[in-house]
């Protein structure tokens, strides 16, 4: 049976990103054995629900907008860009069927965010504004190895680093980041240099759910930590069974 993932487009009015960004993810889930299913941002609920129930894994990609300060009850900083609402509800769509349903979530980037909200977390508006950070968290696309990530041991990310890796290298491309944790969530991964959490995880053995603040689909033919990634998120969709709402972990 093939494996089918659903993957919301990013945006819902960028065109030029989604069309630049949207297909790395889906080479990158070809690649590892997946089918990917794109769910159109502008589709009714209904509808949405209904392609929901042919996948056995949620991919929450990154967006070139940022979430709305107003979910985790702060007010917007001037450095703190544009929302968007439609992907910010089909978002919560697919985390609340994942969630009820047991899924696999793999999170990248902006995807991280949105997960860590939904669980009930918060996020630095803007790293330069708030940390003054000295490292460079978005130095461009075209920068593979942008900074090292510490990975937290025993977490289910450590359990992918390849041998002697200990400081993986990573990309960036983002100016927000996880700042209180959300419910059940714990960090599988920091930058050194500034403390800025940089991967996420469910804190369950038997529910796959990973969210990373740097982009493995760019880096997917160079990286074996990206391989990794989506290889273990297919393998945990491969794996899935359909779980009864009532033994689901939701948030209040």
């Amino acid at each position: 049976m093939a494996i089918r993932i659903a993957i919301p487009e990013p945006t819902t009015s960028d065109t030029e990103y989604n069309q630049r960004a949207l297909p790395q993810y889906l080479s990158a889930l070809q690649s590892a054995g997946a089918t990917p299913i794109v769910v159109p941002l502008h589709e009714r609920q209904d509808r949405v629900a209904r392609l929901l129930e042919g996948v056995q894994g949620v991919l929450l990609p990154g967006s070139g907008f940022d979430v709305d300060p107003q979910q985790f009850g702060e007010e917007r900083i001037p450095e703190c860009g544009p929302a968007d609402p439609g992907r910010t509800a089909v978002d919560e769509l697919l985390l609340q069927d994942a969630f009820n349903l047991h899924k696999p979530i793999l999170g990248i980037c902006q995807g991280a965010q949105a997960l860590n909200v939904w669980r009930n977390g918060t996020l630095i508006q803007d790293l330069d504004a708030v940390l003054k950070t000295p490292v460079n968290h978005r130095p461009g696309r075209g920068v593979v190895e942008a900074h090292p990530v510490k990975v937290t041991p025993a977490s289910r990310l450590a359990k992918l680093l390849p041998p002697r890796s200990e400081f993986p290298q990573v990309n960036s491309s983002h100016h927000q980041a996880v700042a209180r944790l959300g419910d059940n969530l714990i960090v599988s991964a920091v930058s050194p240099a500034d403390g800025v959490i940089e991967a996420i995880e469910l804190d369950s053995a038997d529910h796959f759910v990973l969210a990373v603040q740097w982009h493995p689909e760019r880096t997917y033919t160079a990286s074996p930590l990206s391989r990794a990634i989506f290889a273990a998120f297919v393998k945990a969709a491969e794996a899935w069974q359909p779980r009864r709402v009532e033994e689901s972990v939701v948030p209040a």
